[in-house]
């Protein structure tokens, strides 16, 4: 039983990184860059399922689990989401990186490459998912009742689905700008390797404090919203025809919602 466990825990932190993977390769066999308009379908997509999955996943299940405190059972949710934010936060001061669509830097001064900064704006953004998905998975483990194999398997599943646009979109735009295409691969692929370490680090401490479930799942939650906020909605709604990414956001909601419904 046990080890049967322990698989299931492996394959849903191993999942979400298949999908960056699979999504870097894209760079073997597209010649261009993706178009603009590709781009922020997809930046929309990832949003979508990132904020489905935040409410149905983690905010709920973190408020459900709090049902004993009453009036009050949204205080631990309430908390441990603003921590998230704060989290990513401090992150994004301390960090020097660069987002796909901006011309000026974030954080500290730095004399890093441009590539490199761009990773690390990638790298930042999956550290919440990688999260995400190891306190639900966390949950599991410790036989929660508002935590079920079908739900930490649509959260997977979900996050799995907006990587794969995610790499594509970092491993591409270095490709354009000079980079080899197996050294873009690895790139696009290296920035989706925090999500299953992260991942295992949060099934670890979770495991010692589980009382502070519902505080880490929102936590999860605060920080993949402030990833959606700061990052993917500029991104979707600079310029001319930005009702392609509002559409695309709406189908990656659609579609995270679904599959936690169905799964579950």
């Amino acid at each position: 039983m046990v080890q049967t466990e322990i698989i299931t825990v492996i394959t849903g932190l191993l999942i979400p990184f298949i999908g960056t993977v699979a999504g870097a390769a894209c760079v073997f066999f597209l010649k261009k860059d993706l178009k603009l308009g590709v781009q922020r379908a997809l930046s929309g997509f990832a949003a979508g399922v990132m904020v489905a999955a935040s409410v149905w996943s983690l905010i709920v299940p973190a408020i459900e689990q709090s049902g004993d405190m009453g009036r009050f059972a949204f205080l631990p949710a309430f908390i441990g989401f603003w921590i998230g934010i704060l989290f990513m936060l401090l992150l994004d001061h301390v960090v020097p990186h660069l987002h796909r669509a901006a011309n000026q830097t974030e954080g500290p001064g730095s004399r890093l490459a441009r590539t490199t900064m761009m990773v690390l704006a990638v790298t930042l953004h999956n550290i919440p998912e990688g999260m995400a998905v190891g306190v639900v998975y966390a949950g599991l483990l410790s036989s929660s009742e508002n935590i079920t194999a079908g739900g930490a398997l649509a959260l997977t599943l979900g996050i799995a689905i907006q990587n794969f646009p995610e790499g594509a979109i970092i491993s591409m735009p270095l490709y354009s700008e000079g980079k080899s295409k197996p050294g873009s691969f690895l790139l696009g692929m290296l920035s989706g390797a925090v999500e299953p370490l992260f991942g295992a680090l949060t099934v670890l401490l979770v495991g010692f404090i589980v009382p502070a479930m519902p505080y880490l799942l929102s936590f999860a939650a605060g920080a993949m919203l402030y990833v959606v906020v700061e990052e993917l909605i500029p991104e979707i709604s600079a310029g001319e025809h930005s009702n392609i990414g509002v559409i695309a956001f709406a189908a990656g909601f659609s579609v995270m919602m679904a599959l936690d419904v169905a799964l579950g």
